[in-house]
């Protein structure tokens, strides 16, 4: 009986994903926003609670995510990502700078304390890399001149997870700077291997998986991501960046064809990542926050833009790119919730749960949103650009505006005499 209840209610998810799906074709948006609301419809709360499928929907968002973060990875090699984070750090730096500060400054003015702080500044700093893949591959912007600098951005975040999760965590348990160091240590020398492998043994991998059956290379690749994103996690790293890392070692023809063998399930599971993000958010909890995270929504949407468009005006794009680059870093997401989680379960203070998470659906939704009006803004500043420059430039002169040359006076000479009509 139960084992019905849980055919039921995933298909009236998947159903109901369709139907949304849909509704965006139609209307030309973003599904991804749709898929956040349908969460919240279904999860605590909600309209429609789900009584027995949320387990699978857990493991579904989390392989949403993995399979997202593994077909960035196919689009570009090793030599790219070494050359590019190499050429990011400075702006990753400005990154951590620019959008950890406001959250930490609200968590202190809060009175939260210093470790609210810090789990604070993680929840407005990292990017969703899921949504902001999504956002990308729905835009068709893959090709474009800025998307590299967006992706060494959401690597360097990861990256910066790794090392930034364990030291959370050794704060919240009150472990103190031995034990935060050791779980550093631990995760830095799991992202080295994964890289090493990635960097140097790519090829050794790609004999691996190879395949002529399409059947078995999709098993393969499906299982090597997921096993190696299940290693990196259980070693305090981030599952994206162990999944992102194996799409990096794939090149070539067989990068092609398992980015066409896996988008149908990526696109599936990333559907479900969406609705698994609103099912852990009840409505109810996001009233008595939702001022104070629209004050740090907006701020987060500045300092993200002004991430983007640093990065970009680096690498020498146009402001429209550098306007897209911006826009696409605006969505957190997944890091975000997961941080703000650790930081309730570790009783820090209970308001910090539901602020993350109206954080985060606020800009969960309004990142999309940005990303598709950023080419129509850019194109709408320019022609007010150009009005102006038009307004300020003299017009050029014409026959009539030229004026008339003046008749030089006759000299006087009578100089020292009177006239003869004049009195003397």
């Amino acid at each position: 009986m139960e084992s019905a209840v849980q055919l039921i209610e995933l298909g009236a998810i998947i159903l109901a994903l369709g139907l949304l799906g849909a509704v965006s074709v139609r209307f030309s948006i973003s599904p991804i926003p749709l898929y956040l609301i349908a969460g919240l419809a279904f999860g605590s709360g909600g309209i429609l609670p789900l009584t027995t499928s949320e387990d699978f929907v857990s493991i579904g968002a989390e392989v949403g995510v993995i399979l997202l973060l593994f077909t960035l990875g196919l689009e570009y090699t090793a030599d790219e990502l070494v050359g590019t984070l190499r050429t990011s750090a400075p702006v990753g730096l400005a990154d951590l700078a620019l959008n950890a500060a406001p959250g930490a400054i609200a968590a202190l003015l809060l009175g939260w304390g210093p470790v609210a702080a810090v789990a604070m500044a993680g929840v407005t700093y990292v990017t969703s890399s899921g949504i902001t893949a999504k956002v990308i591959g729905d835009l068709g912007w893959l090709g474009n001149r800025e998307t590299p600098a967006v992706l060494s951005i959401l690597v360097f975040e990861d990256l910066t997870m790794a090392a930034y999760l364990p030291i959370l965590t050794a704060l919240l348990a009150g472990a103190g700077l031995l034990g935060g160091a050791a779980a550093l240590a631990i995760a830095a020398a799991t992202i080295t291997a994964i890289l090493y492998v990635a960097l140097r043994h790519g090829a050794l991998v790609e004999r691996f998986v190879a395949s002529p059956s399409e059947e078995v290379l999709l098993l393969k690749v499906l299982g090597l991501t997921l096993l190696v994103a299940g290693i990196a996690q259980q070693l305090q790293v981030s599952a994206a960046v162990g999944a992102f890392l194996v799409g990096i070692a794939l090149s070539g023809s067989l990068a092609h064809t398992a980015q066409k063998l896996l988008t149908p399930l990526r696109d599936l599971f990333a559907a479900v990542f969406f609705v698994f993000f609103g099912l852990h958010t009840d409505p109810g909890d996001l009233p008595p926050v939702l001022a104070v995270a629209a004050l740090l929504a907006a701020a987060g949407i500045l300092t993200k833009l002004a991430t983007g468009w640093i990065a970009a005006r680096r690498a020498g794009i146009a402001p429209t790119g550098r306007l897209r680059a911006g826009t696409a870093l605006v969505p957190r997401g997944e890091f975000n919730i997961v941080i703000a989680g650790l930081a309730v379960s570790a009783g820090t203070n209970p308001r910090l749960g539901p602020l993350a998470a109206a954080y985060v659906l606020i800009l969960a939704v309004a990142g999309p949103v940005l990303a598709r009006g950023a080419e129509p803004l850019a194109a709408r500043l320019r022609t007010r650009r150009a009005a102006r420059l038009r307004t300020r430039r003299p017009a050029p002169q014409t026959d009539d505006d030229v004026p008339l040359p003046t008749a030089r006076p006759a000299p006087d000479t009578t100089a020292g005499h009177h006239d003869a009509a004049e009195p003397a």
